[in-house]
């Protein structure tokens, strides 16, 4: 599951919202183990993805580098290519 977890610092153009809430979920829904829980977990599960979000958001805007910002395309591609390589075509 985490491997969806892409780094979103650095990029141009930044993080959207959508992007860390599905970092967030994902994170979550690895530690607890579940991809879906129970109506019984549902309240804490939702009230920790937020809390991860939140937590994401505020490291992302509180975050600073001299590099310049990546290119989402630029690694997308080098993704691609470090697939092929480890695949094949």
């Amino acid at each position: 599951m985490c491997r969806n977890i892409r780094a979103l610092f650095n990029f141009e153009p930044p993080a959207t919202a959508a992007e860390i809430h599905a970092a967030a979920l994902q994170y979550v829904r690895k530690i607890s183990g579940f991809t879906r829980p129970s109506a019984a977990n549902t309240r804490e599960f939702d009230r920790a993805v937020a809390a991860v979000e939140r937590a994401s958001s505020r490291l992302l805007g509180s975050l600073v580098t001299a590099a310049s910002a990546r290119s989402r395309e630029v690694e997308a591609a080098r993704a691609h290519t470090r697939a092929l390589r480890r695949f094949g075509p």
